[in-house]
């Protein structure tokens, strides 16, 4: 279980409404969502294409949440300054195209933002526990990367245990977030299974009430 750690609610922008980002971005700060969550695909990494720095520095505007963007591109590192120049609080990438992921971790870490990494759900947990120990959050992807929608794959809360059971010796204050799937029925068997931080699209921006919708997700 995720323990002592704050359970937080991240309402991802890529199920919301692209005509009005910026309104649909304040509805989510207003209905109670502990940070925004910006997906960056590039079309190659993954099999779509979606926003960049200039969207990032529009919904900044639209609220004081923190913003985290998570780059689903190759060769993240090009990209990490652009993006926090936007006003990402948290960049996160992935540990499948990192170029030297202690050298981007350091980086991030030079520029004063929170460090993320990621992987997807082909990926063996084990690779990103050398880097437990130096990063703030750890995102478990628990659909294939790409679009949003998908079903949550069961099998991500093993890899869930093992993750939050290696960073209780490493790293006892790091987030684990999940992606992918999350609604009111896998909600608990992430929580229970040591993730503390839901990223949530579809089942939030897609509600008749977003108010509600995150209640219904924190345990």
């Amino acid at each position: 279980m995720a323990g002592a750690l704050k359970v937080k609610v991240a309402p991802s922008i890529l199920a919301a409404d692209f005509s009005k980002l910026g309104l649909e971005t304040k509805r989510a700060e207003e209905a109670g969502g502990d940070l925004v969550h910006a997906d960056v695909m590039d079309g190659h990494f993954v099999p779509n294409l979606t926003i960049g720095p200039d969207v990032v520095r529009a919904i900044r505007r639209w609220t004081t949440l923190p913003l985290h963007t998570h780059l689903m591109i190759e060769n993240p590192h090009r990209f990490f300054e652009a993006f926090f120049e936007a006003g990402a609080d948290g960049i996160i990438f992935h540990v499948e195209v990192s170029n030297d992921v202690f050298e981007n971790i350091e980086t991030l870490r030079k520029l004063g933002v929170e460090c993320g990494l990621s992987l997807n759900p082909d990926t063996p947990i084990e690779a990103v526990f050398n880097y437990l120990a130096d990063i703030d959050v750890l995102l478990i992807m628990t659909v294939y990367p790409g679009f949003g929608g998908q079903e949550f794959m069961p099998e991500s809360l093993e890899r869930i245990r093992k993750a939050r059971q290696e960073a209780t010796e490493k790293n006892p204050e790091l987030d684990i977030a999940v992606d992918g799937g999350i609604n009111d029925d896998t909600a608990p068997k992430v929580i229970s299974a040591g993730a503390n931080v839901l990223v949530a699209g579809t089942a939030l921006f897609r509600s008749e009430n977003m108010a509600e919708a995150i209640r219904r997700l924190r345990p």
